[in-house]
């Protein structure tokens, strides 16, 4: 008798100390025990404005080709006006991978290298640039949602990229302030390829090509005094 006066004096004193909700388990040893269930787990998705599914065209995706050209196996050409960029191989071949270029305004030409390279690069939008589009983040972290995609392969001398891209439909189009974008899927396979220091030729706009299976040797063009002073006072905000 004395025992269980004892044992309902010190439940009821738990349960004014502790408030019912925390008493019970205290005790719940004496309950039968339920079957444990686990909450299903949930798969969170990218936001709807960081998807874009649209298909690049055939003629754009990655492929080896027959490359007349006279640089060195490794170098990159990149075809302007044709959105094609160029990885040589050597022995006539190159890896053709389909590009985005510079809109109107933005595009350039010359002869530069590679002066390093990142994996999942980190976005900062250069003054010029968040001078006319205020809205912009001032930074933006690597990861699927960055506009400069997992790889970026720095060009020396200038603030330009070649770099992957979170909108593959932009593939092809003249859309970017200057700097050279391709799918993820290929900026990695070009990352992987590219060595520092590789010589990178940028042709310009009004460059010709013949496109058959073959594409033509790159043969430097004089650039005009008025296009030597605008590329010098063209704003500089790119990506």
């Amino acid at each position: 008798m004395f025992r269980s006066v004892t044992l309902a004096a010190l439940v009821g004193a738990v349960a004014l100390s502790c408030g019912t909700a925390r008493a019970e388990p205290l005790f719940a040893f004496l309950a039968p025990t339920a079957p444990t269930q686990t909450a299903p787990q949930t798969v969170a998705l990218a936001p709807a404005d960081e998807q874009d599914e649209a298909p690049v065209d055939a003629r754009l995706r990655r492929q080896i080709v027959n490359y007349a050209s006279h640089e060195t196996p490794g170098t990159i050409i990149i075809d302007t006006p044709n959105t094609f960029l160029y990885y040589v191989l050597g022995n006539g071949k190159a890896m053709r991978y389909g590009i985005g270029v510079g809109r109107e305004g933005f595009t350039w030409s010359g002869v530069r290298s590679v002066e390093r390279k990142t994996e999942w690069p980190d976005w900062y939008p250069p003054s010029e640039m968040l001078a006319r589009q205020p809205y912009l983040p001032r930074m933006t972290a690597g990861g699927p949602g960055n506009p400069l995609g997992a790889r970026a392969m720095y060009i020396a001398g200038t603030q330009y990229r070649i770099h992957g891209t979170n909108a593959p439909s932009t593939i092809g189009k003249q859309v970017s302030s200057g700097c050279i974008r391709l799918t993820n899927e290929d900026v990695i396979d070009l990352y992987n390829r590219v060595q520092i220091g590789a010589k990178v030729v940028v042709l310009p706009q009004t460059a010709k090509s013949r496109q058959t299976s073959v594409a033509y040797a790159y043969a430097p063009q004089a650039q005009s005094r008025a296009q030597v002073n605008w590329d010098i006072i063209r704003p500089s905000g790119r990506y």
